[in-house]
C-alpha cells in the first residue's frame, strides 16, 4: 500500500486591487525575489509566472497587474485585461485584500469574480499589523458572507505568517498531474525580461510619486561575455522634463538606480553584471496601443 500523497500540479491566480501584497506574496512562497514590489500601485505591469516545485507537486503561480478602476489610459486598460486573462486559465484563484480593509476597488474584483467556476481563496494579507488580533475573526465571518469562497486565510507575506495554511489549502485543490515545468526551472520569463523588471523596480523606490508611471524600461543589449552579463537598458519617458529627474543632480539619481538593480541582477542570476543605463524621450507610450506592443505589453504575455 502506497502512503505517498499524490502529486499534484496546476495554476495559481493571485489577483486582487492595487498595493496589497501580491508580489510580495509570490516571492515569499517562491522563496527567492522574482517580482517586482514597491509601495506605488501599478509597480506589476505584466503576468509574470513563478514556479515552485517539491516532493509534493509543482504550483505554478501568476502575479496579476492590480485590477484598476481607471481604464481610460492604455496601460490601465492593458494591465486589466492581464488579469483578467489570468483568472480563465488557472486551478485555484487567490484573491489578496489588506488585512481588515475591504474597499470600493476590492468590491470590484470580486464583482469580476463572480461568474466564475473555479474555487477561490480569499487571503487577508498584513496580519502582522493588527494591533488586536481579537477582530480578525468577527471580520473573517463578515467577508465568509460576501462569497462562497473555498478557503479564507489571514497571513504576512512579509514576515512569512501563516504561509504553509495558504498552501495547504491550494494543495489540496489542486489536480493530480504531472510536471508541467523543469524541476529547476523558476519562471518562464526570460533573463532580459527579468533584468527590466528590476530597473524598473529601482526607478519606482528612487522617484517621486507620479514619474514612475510615464516610464518603462527596454533591454537593447544582453549579452553573456565569459560568464558576465553585458546589459543595456533605456528608460523611456514621455516628457523632455522628466528625463532630466530620472538622471538627478550630476547623475547620482540614475547611478543609485543602476547600481541597486545590477547588485538585484547578480543575486538572481549568480554572476557578474556590467549594466548601462540610457533615458530617451517617447511622447505618450503609456497612452499608445501601438507603442505599448512595441515596448513588450502584449496581451499573450
Amino acid at each position: 500500500m502506497n502512503d505517498q500523497p499524490a502529486f499534484r500540479s496546476g495554476y495559481v491566480a493571485i489577483i486582487g486591487r492595487p498595493n496589497v501584497g501580491k508580489s510580495t506574496l509570490i516571492n515569499r512562497v517562491l522563496g527567492q525575489k522574482l517580482c517586482i514590489t514597491s509601495r506605488r500601485p501599478q509597480t506589476t505591469r505584466h503576468r509574470i509566472l513563478g514556479i515552485k516545485t517539491s516532493e509534493l507537486g509543482q504550483f505554478i503561480y501568476v502575479d496579476t497587474p492590480g485590477i484598476h478602476s481607471d481604464g481610460k489610459r492604455a496601460m490601465n486598460r492593458y494591465m486589466n485585461r492581464a488579469a483578467a486573462a489570468s483568472v480563465e486559465d488557472v486551478d485555484v484563484v487567490v484573491f489578496v485584500i489588506e488585512g481588515m480593509k475591504w474597499t470600493e476597488e476590492d468590491e470590484r474584483v470580486l464583482q469580476k469574480l463572480q461568474g466564475t467556476s473555479k474555487p477561490v481563496i480569499l487571503v487577508m494579507n498584513k496580519i502582522d499589523k493588527l494591533e488586536d488580533k481579537a477582530t480578525l475573526f468577527p471580520q473573517v465571518e463578515k467577508l465568509a458572507a460576501l462569497f462562497k469562497f473555498t478557503d479564507i486565510v489571514p497571513l504576512s507575506a512579509r514576515k512569512g505568517i501563516n504561509l504553509e495554511s495558504l498552501e495547504e489549502s491550494i494543495y489540496k485543490l489542486m489536480p493530480e498531474g504531472e510536471m508541467i515545468f523543469d524541476e529547476d526551472q523558476l519562471t518562464d520569463r526570460s533573463s532580459r525580461f527579468l533584468a527590466a523588471e528590476m530597473v524598473r523596480e529601482k526607478l519606482f523606490r528612487h522617484l517621486g510619486q507620479e514619474l514612475p508611471y510615464s516610464l518603462t524600461v527596454d533591454i537593447e543589449q544582453f549579452e553573456d561575455d565569459n560568464g558576465m552579463y553585458r546589459i543595456s537598458a533605456v528608460i523611456y519617458v514621455e516628457r523632455s522634463g522628466q528625463k532630466s529627474i530620472v538622471i538627478g543632480k550630476k547623475g547620482e539619481l540614475l547611478k543609485q538606480v543602476g547600481k541597486d538593480a545590477r547588485e538585484d541582477m547578480e543575486k538572481l542570476f549568480d554572476c557578474k553584471v556590467f549594466l548601462q543605463l540610457w533615458v530617451k524621450v517617447r511622447e505618450g507610450w503609456s497612452d499608445n496601443e501601438r507603442m505599448l506592443r512595441n515596448l513588450g505589453y502584449n496581451d499573450d504575455l
